[in-house]
C-alpha cells in the first residue's frame, strides 16, 4: 500500500507551506505500509517557540484555504514545542530543534520510504545545524566582546 494522491497533496501543501515560513530540515515519510491511522508524515523544526507557531499557523491556513482541510486534532499548541496536527490521512509534526533532536523521530521511520517534496522545502535539509553553528558563534563572539577579547 502507498500513500492516496489526496495524503500527497496535502503532504506537498504543506511542505511548502512551512518551507514559506523558513522551517528546517522538512522531510516526508509514506508510512502507509506500517500503520493503518495514517498514510504520511511530516516533519519540520524551528529554532524557536514562535516560529514554530507560525509555521503551524500557515500549514492550518494554507491546506484549509488551498485544499478545504482542516485537522482533527492539534495538540501541544501551548508549550509550541512540538505541535501535532492530524489531518487523518496525513500526521504533521512541527518540532522545536531541541525536541527534533531529543526525540529524533527520523529514526523511527527510517525503513519507511521517503516521499518526494518541493524544491523549496528539499532545500531546508541542514538548516538546523547551520542555524546551530552560526547561533554558537554568535554566542561565543558575545562572550568574547563581554571579556574584553581575552577568548581567542
Amino acid at each position: 500500500m502507498t500513500a492516496t494522491d489526496r495524503s500527497l497533496e496535502l503532504i506537498n501543501a504543506a511542505a511548502q507551506a512551512a518551507a514559506d515560513k523558513l522551517a528546517h530540515d522538512i522531510i516526508a515519510y509514506d508510512v502507509s505500509d506500517v500503520l493503518s491511522i495514517t498514510d504520511a508524515f511530516l516533519l519540520a523544526s524551528a529554532p524557536n517557540d514562535r516560529q514554530v507557531k507560525s509555521i503551524v499557523d500557515e500549514i492550518e491556513e494554507r491546506l484549509l484555504k488551498e485544499l478545504g482541510a482542516k485537522p482533527v486534532r492539534r495538540e501541544g499548541d501551548r508549550e509550541a514545542r512540538w505541535v501535532l496536527l492530524d489531518y487523518v490521512d496525513i500526521v504533521v509534526h512541527v518540532q522545536h530543534s531541541e525536541e527534533r533532536v531529543f526525540y529524533a523521530l527520523e529514526r523511527l521511520w527510517k525503513d519507511c520510504p521517503e516521499l518526494e517534496l518541493p524544491a523549496d522545502a528539499q532545500a531546508t535539509r541542514g538548516k538546523a545545524e547551520e542555524h546551530a553553528r552560526l547561533q554558537a558563534a554568535g554566542d561565543a563572539a558575545a562572550l568574547n566582546a563581554e571579556l574584553g577579547g581575552e577568548l581567542r
